[in-house]
């Protein structure tokens, strides 16, 4: 059966859209395929790093949110901040966000059907989406963190390590800083970041399964701040947040976004890596190198990826996870430019 459209981008969030947008632009015929309504909430520190706003920007897109200036390590009573050098970032509403690139790609003429692809089936010239009727030369699992088509592909390997979990939760209070706060617990790390005037994101990482109020409990002078009755939207949960993959090109089907493998989102950079990752895919598509953007992702994800596995490795020694703070305070130049590495 002769493939009915170029790309098949299985999952319409940040990842898939972009890839979507960056696909419709090179000329390719894109269908997405998505069962939830836009827009689609999810778990998410909901701070932009600056590669990203500059990513949205060369999409053309303008996405509404409030400037982020740095980052801010907090423990205790003591902080150290780190200022972007090439721009500034964004704290932007991730239906806000998912909403921007919805459109964008609607208004390219992308149909985005709302089903549910679970399994694929491949052959020479193209993919087949099981119990979609939907067929193309091309399939793009940007299907989220536990990635359904990647897990139908045996493509999910085991990781070690303790799992870790998210927690997001809106407070009307208003901004205390331009910066977004990284405040490190015994268990766990809370992420404040400015949304606007009178709106702040509460993101919690940790390894233990416990309710978001006993959570924060754990952020005494965070806690503080936080009023239960300011509390403007319910508790979102993602996680265990480590989802490896042992490729990220099996055959005509390629990973993108989370769906390509997750580490941890302790240093903010989901969505930059998501909006780069689909660019880099795209164009390999468009030069007929599918199967180089297997290294041109490692190549792309390799400092993020060491940087995190590291953080993450002390935040599991409980010494060493006491010494991440005053060492960037003792060391701020060292922190700033660590910053901006991922920035």
């Amino acid at each position: 059966m002769s493939p009915t459209h170029d790309l098949l981008v299985v999952g319409g969030g940040p990842a898939g859209l972009a890839t979507a947008l960056h696909a419709v632009r090179a000329g390719f015929d894109v269908v997405v395929a998505e069962p939830r309504g836009a827009p689609i909430d999810k778990a998410c520190g909901e701070g932009l790093m600056p590669g990203a706003v500059r990513a949205l920007r060369a999409l053309g897109l303008k996405v509404p949110g409030h400037p982020i200036a740095g980052i801010r390590y907090v423990q205790g009573s003591r902080g150290v901040e780190a200022a972007f050098r090439q721009g500034h970032g964004l704290g932007v509403r991730r239906t806000g966000l998912h909403m921007a690139l919805h459109t964008a790609v609607v208004d390219e003429g992308v149909p985005v059907l709302p089903l549910r692809v679970k399994g694929v089936r491949q052959d020479a010239t193209g993919v087949t989406a099981c119990g979609t009727g939907l067929r193309a030369r091309w399939l793009i699992a940007a299907d989220g963190l536990h990635s359904p088509v990647r897990r139908s592909l045996g493509l999910t390997t085991t990781s070690s390590g303790t799992p870790r979990y998210g927690l997001r939760r809106h407070y009307a209070v208003p901004s205390r800083s331009p910066y977004v706060e990284v405040h490190w617990g015994p268990h766990g790390e809370a992420y404040v970041t400015p949304l606007g005037p009178r709106l702040v994101g509460v993101a919690l990482l940790t390894s233990r399964r416990s309710p978001f109020g006993t959570q924060l409990a754990g952020f005494p002078a965070l806690a503080a701040r936080l009023d239960a009755g300011e509390a403007v939207t319910d508790v979102r949960g993602a996680g265990p947040l480590r989802q490896m993959a042992g490729a990220r090109v099996h055959g005509r089907v390629l990973l993108v976004g989370d769906a390509a493998g997750y580490i941890d989102a302790l240093t903010g950079e989901g969505l930059s890596l998501a909006l780069t990752g689909a660019e880099v895919l795209v164009g390999h598509l468009r030069r007929g190198t599918p199967a180089a953007y297997e290294s041109a992702w490692k190549a792309a994800t390799r400092r993020h990826r060491l940087l995190t596995e590291c953080l993450v490795r002390a935040r599991q020694q409980p010494l060493l996870a006491r010494l991440i703070v005053p060492t960037a305070e003792r060391l701020p130049g060292v922190f700033t430019a660590a910053v901006n590495a991922l920035a």
